[in-house]
C-alpha cells in the first residue's frame, strides 16, 4: 500500500535504531573494560586465551572425529581422525598445562609476527614505486621489532605479550564500536 506521507514510519525506525544503538554501545564499554583489564592483567587473559583455545581445539577434535565417519571412504575417515586426534591432543596440551600453553602461544606469536612482518617487508620492496607503499615499510619494521621483543624475550615475554595484545586489540575494537554506536544514535536523533 503506496501512503502519500513520506515520513510516515520514520519514527518508529529512529526509536528501533536508537534502542539497538544503546545496546551496541553498552557491548563496545564492554570491549573497552575488558580490553583495559587484560592490559592491566596480561597474565590473567593470556591464560584466559589458552583456556579459549584449548577449548576451541577439543571441539575441533570433536567436529573432525562426527567428519570421520560421515563417509567418503577410508582415506577420508583416516584423515579426518587423524587432524581430530592431533585437535584432541593439543586441546588437552592446553587445558591440562595452562601455563606452559601461554608459553607455546607466545613463541608461535612471535613466530607469526616476524615472518609477517619479514612478508611486509618483501611486499614493500615488489611495491616500492607505488605511491603510499613506504607504509609497508613502517608497518613491516615495526612488527619485525614487535616480533622479535617477542621472541628473542621468549619465555620472559609470556608474562605479557598474548594478554597485552589481546587487550590493545580489544580496546580498539571497543572504542571503534563506541563511536560508531555513538555516530549512529546522532543519526537517529536527526530522523
Amino acid at each position: 500500500m503506496l501512503t502519500t506521507n513520506a515520513n510516515q514510519g520514520l519514527p518508529e525506525a529512529a526509536a528501533l535504531l536508537k534502542k539497538g544503538t544503546g545496546w551496541f554501545i553498552a557491548i563496545a564499554v564492554l570491549f573497552i573494560l575488558l580490553g583495559l583489564f587484560a592490559i592491566a592483567e596480561p597474565f590473567v587473559a593470556g591464560l584466559g586465551v589458552t583456556l579459549l583455545v584449548g577449548w576451541l581445539l577439543m571441539i575441533g577434535a570433536v567436529a573432525h572425529f562426527i567428519a570421520a565417519f560421515k563417509g567418503g571412504g577410508a582415506k577420508h575417515v583416516i584423515m579426518q581422525a587423524l587432524v581430530g586426534l592431533v585437535y584432541l591432543i593439543a586441546g588437552g596440551y592446553f587445558l591440562a598445562h595452562t601455563i606452559m600453553g601461554v608459553s607455546t602461544l607466545t613463541l608461535l606469536l612471535g613466530s607469526v609476527i616476524l615472518v609477517e612482518g619479514v612478508l611486509e617487508l618483501a611486499a614493500y620492496f615488489r611495491l616500492r614505486s607505488t605511491g603510499g607503499s613506504w607504509w609497508l615499510l613502517v608497518n613491516g619494521l615495526v612488527t619485525i621489532l614487535l616480533g622479535g621483543l617477542i621472541w628473542f624475550h621468549w619465555p620472559s615475554s609470556t608474562v605479557w605479550a598474548i594478554g597485552t595484545l589481546v587487550g590493545v586489540n580489544l580496546l580498539m575494537t571497543g572504542i571503534a564500536r563506541l563511536m560508531l554506536g555513538l555516530a549512529a544514535r546522532k543519526l537517529a536523533s536527526q530522523i
